[in-house]
């Protein structure tokens, strides 16, 4: 029960991420370095509570990272800016889940066995399946201008997202010791991409607090695994998307006719499936 209590936290905070940001307002960029410096201050804390071993490596592929997440989630603001919340963050992690796959089954050999890999196509196709009804859901909300800009975005974004967690993986780091260099990269990165614009504000200040919800659910995460497996931790980080798409509806007033809220919700019920079926094909 407390390693399911763990696997919730990703999903209620990483699901309620953009809505409490968009909540608390400001652009992409003043969004985005107020949930980098959160998550660098809260990193700072767990460092010394687990001083973890740090090596060059670790700091280096952990700073990589970090950037890679912070290129991934500007642009994922971005991308709600043109396409709005309900739209933009099931396809955005449908594309993640995609993604992040292609690499485990090519690069890292994960799916073995007939079963594993039967399991595979089909959270493969559910997840296709659910971005081209959420995608279908929208009807035409948004001008074609932003939905062609909206989409650079997102793939901008799936690329430093999937990178984020791609090089992890690769390097095979300790999440706990990874947490610091994450946060500075994630940090640094943000920092040079809006430091033009002068992101400074009382945004970014408030938008700290959406960054301390990240950096609980990536905790949570991380104690979920150990306790419930990767299977279960995995699928369940997944659900958050239902949160945040129709939080984007009903709380942040995205309007929708009856038949667009029947295809999202069946688009996002279906890309949940396909995360729930791939993590079952982890070991």
């Amino acid at each position: 029960m407390e390693g399911i209590l763990y696997a919730l936290l990703p999903a209620l905070a990483w699901g309620s991420l953009v809505l409490v940001s968009e909540k608390l307002g400001g652009d992409p960029k003043s969004q985005t370095l107020g949930i980098t410096t959160g998550s660098l201050l809260f990193g700072l804390v767990m460092y010394f509570i687990q001083q973890p071993e740090m090596s060059m490596t670790v700091w280096i592929v952990g700073m990589i990272s970090g950037a890679g997440w912070a290129v991934g989630q500007l642009n994922q603001f971005n991308s709600v800016q043109n396409m709005g919340v309900s739209k933009t963050v099931p396809i955005s992690t449908g594309l993640q889940l995609l993604g992040t796959t292609f690499f485990g089954v090519v690069i890292f050999k994960e799916w073995s066995g007939t079963m594993t890999i039967i399991l595979g196509l089909l959270a493969i196709a559910a997840i296709i399946a659910g971005i081209i009804l959420t995608g279908v859901g929208q009807g035409k909300d948004s001008e074609e201008g932003s939905k062609k800009k909206g989409a650079m975005f997102l793939g901008i974004s799936t690329v430093g997202f999937v990178l984020y967690v791609v090089i992890v993986r690769w390097y095979d780091l300790d999440g706990w010791a990874a947490i610091l260099p994450q946060g500075v990269g994630m940090f640094i990165a943000t920092l040079l991409l809006s430091i033009k614009d002068n992101p400074f504000n009382k945004y970014m200040v408030r938008n700290v607090l959406a960054g301390i919800m990240w950096a609980i659910g990536n905790i949570g995460l991380l104690l979920a695994n150990p306790l419930v497996g990767v299977a279960i931790g995995f699928s369940f980080s997944q659900m958050g998307i239902v949160i945040s798409t129709l939080g984007g509806i009903f709380l942040l007033g995205e309007k929708k006719s009856k038949k667009q809220l029947t295809f999202i919700i069946i688009g996002c019920a279906l890309v949940i499936a396909g995360g729930v079926l791939l993590g079952f094909t982890k070991e």
